[in-house]
């Protein structure tokens, strides 16, 4: 098995080369990325995602996921580049791939397809590699973000759930399945909890003023909001990386206090054993009944990339966390 993520930095000396990985081939001014690298000094230069990525292949280990796990990163080490050298030299003919993004757009799951193919295309000999579909439905997913919610409900009863997800560009999004995957994911586990239609907004936008992102964010959210208990769930997130600490955590919930709202994030999907679980039986089902991958589930023209991720003529201004 391999976990392929997104990298981050482990400390204050990585974070500008860290970023660095993440910009090449984009023209991004310098002062943008320096600003985006306080958000990391903010945090001793440490981003959550690595940490979450090892708790998670030694959670799928305990939980009997039965395939030595490997693991890859998009941006950061351990990179997939060297991760596939090394199943080549131990022997390794196939692997089934999962992504640690669970619904389908261009930079959760088709990027990292290609990420695959080019790490792949750099090791002589590399392994046959099968990357398994978002499984923004399967329910383990579902029911870990449900008793999330349910969870934070609890400390702040009778609050109004929102859900939040990466912003990506409107263009990337007409090509993909990731708001009508999102806005069902939310009302499935509105159905669970007896709640009424999802409400979705977005953060993290890294976009300029010029292009058109999906909205509304979650900052203006809760500007116009006549609530006054709020819970938020980042369903679009699977741990507590920069982004939901920062964006969420920091920003977010100290829009709610300059408004007088009482705040709860609930939970991401982490180590929950349900979610262990579900990718532990997405794993049994495609090593039982052959892998059904993402090549093979989604359309030849599904996913894909914006302008935003098209290095010949970049926006200025992009910076994604990790």
């Amino acid at each position: 098995m391999l976990l392929v993520s997104f990298g981050g930095p482990e400390k204050r000396e990585d974070v500008i080369p860290f970023l660095e990985n993440v910009l090449r081939g984009r023209n991004v001014p310098r002062e943008r990325l320096l600003a985006v690298a306080e958000h990391y000094y903010h945090f001793d230069g440490r981003s959550p995602i690595n940490d979450h990525c090892r708790d998670l292949i030694s959670a799928l280990e305990t939980h009997g996921v039965g395939l030595p796990i490997y693991w890859g990163n998009r941006n950061w080490h351990p990179m997939l580049a060297d991760t596939v050298r090394k199943m080549r030299d131990d022997g390794v003919r196939r692997a089934l791939a999962i992504a640690t993004s669970a619904f389908g757009s261009y930079s959760g799951c088709r990027q990292y397809r290609e990420d695959i193919e080019k790490a792949r295309a750099a090791v002589p000999g590399a392994p046959e590699i099968e990357k398994l579909p978002p499984f923004w439905s399967h329910s383990g997913f579902i029911d870990t973000m449900a008793d999330r919610v349910r969870e934070a409900l609890g400390t702040l009863a009778g609050a109004d759930v929102v859900y939040t997800a990466h912003s990506i560009p409107v263009s990337m999004a007409q090509s993909s399945p990731y708001e009508a995957q999102l806005r069902e994911a939310a009302g499935r586990v509105n159905g669970q909890l007896g709640l009424g239609e999802p409400v979705l907004v977005y953060q993290s936008r890294s976009g300029p003023p010029s292009q058109a992102w999906l909205e509304p964010d979650i900052g203006d959210y809760v500007r116009r909001t006549e609530s006054k208990r709020l819970v938020v769930a980042p369903i679009g997130f699977l741990s507590d990386h920069m982004e939901v600490i920062y964006d969420l955590d920091l920003e977010a919930a100290a829009l709610a206090k300059e408004r007088g709202i009482e705040f709860v994030r609930a939970g991401t999907a982490g180590t929950h054993p349900r979610f262990v679980a579900g990718l532990i039986e997405l794993v049994r089902d495609a090593m039982a009944n052959g892998a059904v991958t993402c090549v093979a589930a989604c359309a030849a023209d599904c996913c894909q990339p914006s302008v935003l991720h098209k290095p010949a003529q970049p926006p200025k201004g992009v910076v994604p966390l990790g």
